[in-house]
């Protein structure tokens, strides 16, 4: 067994973090486990593929990759603009889905709902996309020696550098500003949070649109490492909620703990026993969790 295993876990723990935090973040304010998020991360990479290619067009000069990277700036600017699009669709989701549910109390119902508007969505990427898989770029990296037995990417330090700057951005949102005491009231007591005057049904927008376009970033940066198709967000999904539940749901910064511990693991399952069993692990994390600290790592009991 070498060190590239610690490396690995880190790149793959990234992207599970950015989308373990979104679901941290819906979780805590609208009590709801919603299991289309996995759809969200594809439909994020999805759409920032097909906006890149008209900027691409539109501008020859920013389809030349970005220094080492293997994209160009097409490619970061589409992801924005997808980011936004994702987090548009994730509230027009609720709006048409989830509200009605949530607003006759009907939690495990939307539960339930959110299992067929993830087939949905898969099935109509499909439809649009086929199934054969995309690439951001086809041009070969090569890996960079950072110590014996420890080689990595350039795509793969940018992962691990975006990741962390979104992540603490989230932090400072939710912990420094009035947006953040505002989600934190609505996720502790709604009905007090409107007797306060605080506008719960923008405050619940606002979170899917949060939820969204970190889903959306997380699915561009495995676009970017592995490939992009239309299946590459429901195999997420577990270890997903496995990190939101190690990290401690409501806890940003647990959320990126937790995506770190799951993603090692499973590379560690990969050297050790076999990549067939990678999946697995993430289940088995997430039992453990609920059986030996079911409020997370910096979770907190209610």
């Amino acid at each position: 067994m070498t060190l590239q295993f610690l490396a690995d876990g880190l790149i793959a723990g990234s992207t599970i973090a950015l989308g373990a935090a979104g679901v941290t973040l819906t979780y805590s304010i609208l009590r709801f486990a919603n299991f289309a998020h996995g759809e969200f991360i594809s439909w994020g990479c999805y759409l920032t593929l097909l906006i890149s290619g008209p900027i691409g067009a539109w501008s020859a000069s920013s389809i030349d990759a970005i220094g080492p990277l293997s994209v160009g700036w097409n490619v970061v600017l589409a992801a924005v603009l997808a980011m936004g699009l994702t987090g548009l669709l994730a509230v027009a989701l609720d709006a048409i889905l989830f509200k009605p549910l949530r607003d006759r109390g009907a939690t495990i119902t939307a539960v339930m709902a959110s299992f067929g508007a993830s087939m949905a969505l898969r099935a109509l990427l499909e439809v649009l996309f086929s199934s054969r898989p995309a690439y951001f770029s086809r041009d070969l990296q090569i890996a960079i020696r950072v110590t014996p037995g420890v080689r990595v990417t350039p795509d793969q330090i940018a992962l691990m550098g975006i990741t962390a700057v979104l992540v603490a951005a989230l932090h400072l949102l939710l912990s420094r500003t009035g947006i953040g005491r505002a989600l934190r009231a609505v996720g502790e007591n709604p009905a007090l949070a409107r007797v306060a005057g605080i506008d719960v049904a923008r405050v619940i927008r606002l979170t899917w649109l949060l939820g969204g376009a970190l889903a959306c970033a997380s699915g561009v940066m495995m676009g970017m490492i592995v490939q992009i198709r239309p299946t590459m967000g429901a195999e997420l999904v577990l270890p997903l909620f496995a990190a939101a539940i190690l990290g401690g749901v409501g806890s940003v910064p647990g959320a990126l703990i937790g995506g770190l511990i799951v993603g090692i693991a499973e590379a560690a399952t990969v050297q050790l026993v076999g990549s067939q069993w990678r999946a697995a692990v993430a289940f088995l994390v997430l039992i453990g969790v609920l059986l030996i600290r079911p409020t997370g790592i910096l979770g907190r009991a209610e």
